[in-house]
């Protein structure tokens, strides 16, 4: 990125920091956890101590960070090198992305930039200038892959509160500030658990390593009582109530499943885990030691905030998460799909001078498909 489009994200950055300081959520036991941040063009810096609220805004006033990190882990000696932290608990987070969904309309508002000759086209996979198949794609997401991340958040707090017996009071859901969502459990009975387990907690959840006899399928002589019925609770029941819908129907479907045998009720299975399962980002959930997003901060990805969801349904992050000026600004921008923030529409744009609010300005630069006019000769 140059260095005039770095200039305008960190002037529009700072102003946010120093308007929206109240949209930072300063996690609780704040001294012992681990900060972190990245610039813009720069690499991490982390095993950083804050103390509280002024320590947190003098850093971002300071060092105007493109992105803020904060541990899901509470440590001892949170500044110290990792072996020499004394991890004590964390907090379990995990992460929804639409990407992660393969939803048909991804490739409609996908945009392919070449890492050779820096075209921007639409959705390809190889470069239509110089055919060159080394091609950085970056989505704008639409309401479609929000409203198919939502539906993946309702079903995981659901595992949640009803399998896991966490308490719906302990559980915050954050819109990411780019494509998807984090939701973090609080003062739980898994705080204590190490990554080895977390891992067969995810494995649960995306309803990972299922196995016939687990549903009462046997490769021989199949006992029809064996099969769940709608009102189990955890794997059973929800196998249940996806497959078998209401008790009249479980008879029948029992015969048909009977029917078809061991290895295709196997098959069966697999084609079931997006339904049954929640499309989690497995690797977030497992590690106790990562730092993530600061909630209330900016996302270098988009320019919007991670921003608390008090009511996901009625939800709407591309108007309430985006908080930077509407002050105008020109820029070049290359940006052959249409996107939606603030519910007005911009796009497409073919390599045109355009005066756009900075909101929208910062989306794009951000994407690397627009770059502030002043560079235009």
């Amino acid at each position: 990125m140059n260095e005039h489009d770095v200039k305008f994200l960190e002037d529009s950055f700072k102003k946010y920091y120093f308007e929206h300081f109240d949209q930072i959520h300063v996690p609780k036991k704040t001294s012992e956890r681990e900060f972190g941040y990245q610039k813009f063009n720069s690499g991490m810096i982390r095993h950083i101590s804050i103390k509280d609220d002024k320590e947190l805004h003098l850093l971002l006033m300071k060092n105007v960070p493109s992105d803020v990190y904060c541990s899901n882990a509470y440590y001892s000696f949170p500044n110290l090198p990792m072996n020499e932290k004394e991890w004590k608990e964390a907090d379990m987070i995990f992460d929804i992305d639409s990407k992660d969904l393969h939803l048909d309309c991804r490739m409609s508002h996908t945009v392919s930039i070449c890492g050779n000759c820096k075209t921007i086209s639409e959705y390809s996979n190889q470069c239509k200038n110089c055919g060159s198949a080394k091609l950085d794609k970056k989505s704008l997401p639409c309401k479609n892959c929000i409203e198919g991340s939502k539906n993946e958040v309702n079903k995981l707090s659901e595992i949640l509160i009803d399998d896991l017996g966490v308490d719906k009071n302990n559980i915050s859901v954050y819109f990411s500030g780019n494509e998807g969502f984090h939701v973090y459990v609080y003062d739980s009975q898994f705080q204590n658990l190490g990554s080895r387990e977390r891992s067969e907690l995810a494995d649960y959840i995306l309803f990972k390593g299922v196995i016939p006899e687990t549903f009462g399928m046997k490769k021989f002589k199949p006992e029809r009582s064996l099969f769940p019925d709608l009102s189990e609770k955890g794997w059973r029941g929800r196998f249940s109530k996806e497959v078998f819908k209401t008790k009249t129907k479980r008879p029948k479907v029992v015969t048909e499943l009977i029917s078809a045998g061991y290895s295709q009720f196997q098959k069966y299975l697999e084609t079931l885990s997006n339904q049954i399962g929640v499309r989690i980002d497995p690797n977030v959930t497992i590690d106790i030691h990562r730092i993530f997003r600061l909630p209330g901060s900016l996302n270098s990805k988009s320019g919007l905030t991670k921003l608390y969801c008090k009511n996901i349904s009625r939800f709407e992050p591309y108007s309430e998460a985006s908080l930077l000026s509407d002050e105008k600004v020109e820029v070049l921008a290359q940006c052959p799909v249409e996107f939606k923030l603030k519910n007005r529409k911009f796009g497409p744009y073919n390599n045109e001078v355009i005066s756009v609010p900075t909101f929208a300005a910062v989306y794009m630069i951000c994407k690397n498909l627009a770059t502030v006019s002043q560079n235009v000769k």
